[in-house]
């Protein structure tokens, strides 16, 4: 007697590959769900002390508390920020190894450096921006220049001798101060130091004509009786609130200086979205813990956050952006 055909096995073998279709969506599920199951690093590419430093460990803290499992700074600097950011990037894509991401490592260095140990690109996955903040033109307070159109009167005049500090080749100070010269159609003389306060210390004493720096760095040295620099022009869209009475560079006439330094927090290329989704909504929460954002905002800067989407969005803008920068001005290492 001749056996019908089982027309159940196939149907019983489709929905047994329909269902282990379904097996990463619930296993990234149960991972996002579990996340962290262990210590968090948080790598910062930068030495102890500085600004993105301590904004990562108040960051850290609040983490902490979050998800109930330490999260710990570590400290990586060096090249640029390119040491420590290479290690976030050739991490376990789990999410227990996150990091400070920012505008050089990020946005610059890829065109900045020969070779580059890491693509920013297609190793790292943006997770959400922390803040972002202007910087302000200065100079010493015993400069005979007054203002911003002082500076390019100068710069003109004498093109080619007036020069500009930085805290390092390829920084948001040094591309500040690159942008200025092609903007106001003016010829200076960039000098690198290696760090800010050194560079800050000379433009004190006159060694220097102008710096562009963060605001929460000079600030110290603007007001009062311990003031040694005068503010100039500072490159945001309007005015900030700790200094109402220095103008936009818009304001005077030189368009193009609108910029920003800015930092977030990205992962390795791979880690599950659920976990990049988890880790998104902690730290937009964190930025605006009250003893966060009072910090931000009391530096001049601006509390961020948003989506991991926006963030890589910004991030391709700003590299689109300086990369043309650094390539017409023929900008390297040193």
């Amino acid at each position: 007697m001749n056996r019908l055909p089982n027309r159940r096995q196939p149907l019983i073998a489709a929905l047994s590959l329909a269902t282990l279709a379904t097996l990463p969506t619930f296993a990234a599920a149960q991972g996002a769900a579990d996340y962290p199951t262990k210590t968090i690093t948080f790598v910062v590419p930068y030495a102890a002390g500085g600004s993105s430093d301590i904004r990562s460990r108040q960051i850290a803290q609040k983490l902490s508390v979050y998800f109930g499992k330490p999260v710990i700074v570590e400290n990586r600097p060096g090249a640029g920020g390119n040491i420590g950011t290479d290690y976030i990037a050739k991490a376990a894509p789990d999410g227990h190894v996150i990091g400070l991401g920012n505008f050089a490592p990020l946005a610059v260095n890829k065109v900045l450096f020969a070779k580059l140990p890491f693509d920013p690109a297609t190793d790292l996955v943006p997770v959400a921006m922390i803040e972002r903040g202007p910087l302000v033109m200065s100079v010493s307070l015993n400069s005979p220049m007054n203002t911003a159109q002082d500076v390019v009167a100068r710069a003109k005049a004498k093109p080619g001798t007036m020069t500009f500090a930085s805290g390092g080749i390829g920084g948001a100070h040094h591309l500040a101060g690159e942008a200025f010269q092609q903007s106001a159609k003016v010829d200076m003389v960039h000098v690198a130091y290696k760090g800010g306060a050194p560079a800050t210390n000379d433009l004190i004493a006159g060694n220097v004509d102008i710096m562009f720096e963060w605001i929460y760095a000079v600030m110290p040295y603007l007001k009062g009786d311990s003031a040694k620099l005068r503010p100039l022009a500072i490159t945001s869209d309007k005015r900030s609130p700790l200094l109402p009475d220095v103008p936009t560079f818009n304001e005077i006439g030189i368009q193009g200086m609108e910029m920003s330094n800015w930092f977030g927090v990205v992962a390795p290329k791979g880690t599950p979205p659920a976990v990049i989704a988890k880790l998104n909504q902690a730290i937009n929460k964190a930025i605006r813990e009250p003893d966060v954002a009072e910090k931000i905002t009391s530096q001049g800067n601006e509390v961020a956050g948003g989506t991991p989407e926006a963030f890589a969005t910004f991030i391709r803008s700003e590299s689109d952006r300086w990369s043309k920068l650094v390539k017409s001005h023929n900008i390297k290492p040193e």
